[in-house]
């Protein structure tokens, strides 16, 4: 029966998906499963203990309190470098991209990472589910050398896995090598990932929508047209709206269910407010590899090349024909396309 292999084992029997690597993709996805339970543990006691507080705050015991977004980045970061896989990581949470240095031959691992440790921890103190995004890729630099920022300014169709962790009622690690996606439910109890959700698939047409309406005068006349459009009454409409606010949940919810996610350019987000590397490239990996697609209104979003660490774009993602209907809308707009 499926669901009852594990995470470990489910790595380990699609190795010979990676005819190049011997064994460290493997290594790798297993130290994020590994980060991911610690932080689990973390997020779902913050409301017991003040881990929401800022940084800089001392708290009863004279500790300096951390910030859970904080803490996130530090065990991921201290996990995949403890485990001499990675040869450099970028974090929202760091200005810069980390070299690994100092363990024997850092410099000759393949993979660099990036992620968001912890994405939507605006919303942790109501309750509400946060995630991390994660994005892996091959070094372009020679082996033997120090990571360079171009080992991270690739564009997302060279990504060789990316997922997410969604921390909530029942928490669960998505991911894909480019060989579909695959979800894992955390039984808590004994702390293993199973294999709860293989193939994950959008279906093509979708029923939901979801954008910060709020912003409504800012956007972009396509984005609004759009939007009158998902509210128009006809037989399949009007769509629901639904938005968290946080990327994964939204992002999850709309695969599951079929829907569109949109965090467009505008008067108050000239680029886009997402970042490329740590939340759009990772998630539109994962919406191909479901049957869905992303754009940046006018392009596909992985094809975009990166030239900053910490660059914005905007992103529609989803089903696919919702994100063709948005593509029509937006197409008659051209000049808006040099965002």
């Amino acid at each position: 029966m499926h669901n009852h292999e594990t995470l470990g084992e489910y790595i380990i029997n699609n190795q010979k998906d990676f005819p190049y690597s011997s064994g460290e993709l493997s290594r790798l996805l297993s130290s994020i499963k590994l980060a991911a339970k610690i932080v689990n543990h973390e997020v779902n006691k913050a409301g017991l203990v003040d881990i929401v507080g800022a940084v800089g705050n001392t708290n009863i015991q004279g500790e300096n309190q951390q910030k859970l977004d904080v803490y996130a980045n530090e065990i991921f970061m201290r996990t995949l470098v403890n485990r001499e896989i990675v040869c450099g990581i970028a974090s929202e949470e760091e200005d810069e991209m980390v070299i690994i240095e100092g363990k024997d031959r850092a410099h000759d691992n393949k993979y660099v990472v990036l992620i968001d440790p912890l994405d939507g921890s605006s919303n942790i103190d109501v309750n509400v589910s946060v995630g991390t995004i994660f994005s892996v890729y091959r070094r372009v630099s020679p082996i033997g050398t120090p990571v360079t920022l171009d080992d991270f300014l690739q564009p997302g169709n060279l990504q060789v896995a990316a997922g997410y962790v969604v921390y909530g009622t029942s928490t669960m690690l998505v991911y894909t090598t480019g060989h579909g996606v695959q979800g894992f439910t955390l039984n808590p109890a004994l702390g293993t990932f199973y294999l709860s959700h293989p193939n994950m698939r959008y279906p093509e047409n979708g029923n939901i929508y979801s954008i910060n309406e709020g912003y409504y005068v800012h956007f972009p006349q396509g984005v609004k047209d759009f939007i009158k459009y998902c509210q128009e009454e006809k037989e399949d409409r009007p769509y629901s709206a639904r938005y968290i606010g946080s990327l994964v949940s939204d992002f999850h919810r709309n695969m599951i269910k079929g829907g569109i996610y949109i965090y467009p350019t505008s008067s108050k987000a000239p680029q886009g407010k997402l970042r490329l590397l740590y939340e759009c490239n990772p998630m539109a990996f994962l919406a191909e590899q479901a049957g869905g697609e992303a754009i940046d209104g006018y392009r596909r979003i992985m094809e975009i090349k990166p030239t900053e660490l910490h660059q914005r774009a905007p992103i529609f993602v989803g089903s696919k024909n919702m994100v063709r209907k948005a593509k029509e809308f937006m197409d008659k707009y051209p000049e808006n396309a040099d965002y």
